[in-house]
């Protein structure tokens, strides 16, 4: 990792610090959200609501992106913020446990412990993602985004399947402990990826392009940049699209298909895994044919046709279909991934200078937002369309078909035109990377 950019190696060791949160994460937002769901007994609502408060929280991501800024470190933001994130996951995991016993006092550990996820993505992964703005040069921006989402594919992958297999059989004491054994591995590769990845002192930026003022006047500095406004609502809208089967689908699993908890754990791993195929395919396919908001278009039609077969999965009674149409909704999404992870990389530096990690908050805090609305969306949705419709399956396929809806919405935007490759910004093809431009 000398000099002043990292090299290849030196990339996919930093982005071992996006695998460790991705780690953590999938266990907080989908294996609890099952437990409590199926195991505990909740209405699927409440879950819904604990991980819309943590990402909700996550509107503080401006705020950490600019004290990074303004401190002149981003380490010491990321290594605090991933201790915080795994000790609060434990303590996630000991108020499921107390659910099922104790309602009131349970759902209380619940709420703090689901505040101070939140508050630790948004320490660690905003100056994560500016960090790795400033240390990789303009050619590899967009290359080294896929490589470190890939490496978060590949961590939530591992986690599903070991994770998933060593809850079984499932007990709660289990559940607290599995947890702690993935927090441990996760705060591992986050100290072998922090290692060396910043210069004791930065100096990418001159003193001149050092942060100046409040965090109120920079933020409004950012919010008057029509690119990163107009990019934020794009993000807002997409990610909208994507997130209400979040908390769903390991639940779907086991109230219609009957699977345990370690299966429908699994099930989402498989869902991770089409992820990291579409993202390979759609990396590579936008070298040959096609433009990135292409491919972006063509994964969102794409995920709103595997949203419809998931729903006549819950009629035909299949696990073995409602299996391949999770793996083809995860292919989907990682096609659309590829242009929305380099329009992330190729408009860090838009604006004014000192300012990366402010803007990678605005849109991590647009995109925190989407997540949130739209899993708890999602969750009550289901609740309330079993209740209408009168059956599990009915109502989960409810909520497919508006999925479905919305990434077909989300298609046309971008086939209008909602997201454009600048050509002076795309490097596809002799040296394989690209930085989609902006939202029009």
């Amino acid at each position: 990792m000398n000099g002043s950019t990292l090299s290849w190696p030196g990339i996919a060791r930093l982005g071992l610090v996006q695998a460790a949160i991705g780690m953590v994460v999938v266990l907080m937002t989908s294996t609890l959200n099952r437990v409590m769901t199926v195991e505990v007994g909740l209405a699927a609502t409440v879950p819904g609501l604990l991980v819309g408060l943590h990402f909700a929280v996550q509107a503080l991501r401006p705020r950490m992106g600019h004290g990074s800024d303004a401190g002149g470190r981003r380490t010491p933001w990321i290594a605090g913020g991933m201790l915080l994130l795994v000790l609060a996951s434990v303590g996630a995991s000991a108020a499921t446990a107390l659910l099922a016993t104790d309602r009131v006092a349970g759902l209380l550990a619940a709420v703090a412990a689901f505040a101070l996820i939140g508050v630790g993505i948004a320490a660690s992964s905003t100056p994560f993602l500016a960090l790795l703005a400033e240390r990789v040069a303009p050619e590899r921006r967009s290359g080294a985004a896929a490589m470190t989402w890939i490496l978060m594919i590949v961590g939530i992958i591992a986690t599903a399947g070991v994770g998933g297999a060593l809850l079984d059989p499932f007990s709660y004491p289990r559940l607290v402990a599995v947890t702690a054994g993935v927090g441990a591995v996760a705060l591992l590769l986050t100290a072998v990826g922090l290692a060396g990845a910043e210069p004791a002192r930065r100096t990418a930026a001159a003193p001149a392009e050092s942060p100046q003022g409040s965090f109120r006047e920079a933020f409004r500095e950012v919010w008057g940049e029509d690119e990163a406004r107009r990019f934020a609502v794009f993000i807002f809208v997409s990610m909208l699209a994507y997130s209400a089967q979040d908390l769903i689908l390991e639940p779907f699993a086991g109230a219609v298909f009957g699977l345990t908890p370690g299966e429908s754990t699994q099930v989402a791993g498989m869902q991770h895994g089409g992820v990291l195929l579409g993202m390979v395919a759609g990396a590579l396919g936008a070298r040959r044919w096609g433009t990135l908001s292409g491919w972006a278009a063509w994964g969102c039609a794409a995920s709103a046709a595997a949203f419809l077969v998931l729903a006549a999965t819950a009629f035909a009674g299949s696990a073995d279909a409602m299996r391949a149409a999770v793996f083809v909704l995860g292919a989907a999404n990682g096609a659309f991934a590829v242009g929305a992870i380099g329009a992330m990389m190729g408009l860090m530096h838009a604006g004014a200078a000192g300012r990366e990690g402010l803007r990678m908050g605005f849109w991590g805090a647009a995109q925190a937002l989407a997540y949130g609305m739209g899993g708890f969306a999602g969750a009550a949705g289901s609740d309330v369309a079993r209740w209408a419709l009168g059956s599990p399956a009915a109502g989960y396929a409810a909520v497919f078909g508006v999925e479905a809806a919305l990434f077909l919405a989300a298609a046309a935007m971008v086939a209008r035109g909602g997201a454009r490759v600048r050509a002076a910004d795309v490097h596809w093809g002799r040296d394989g990377a690209a930085a989609l431009a902006a939202a029009r």
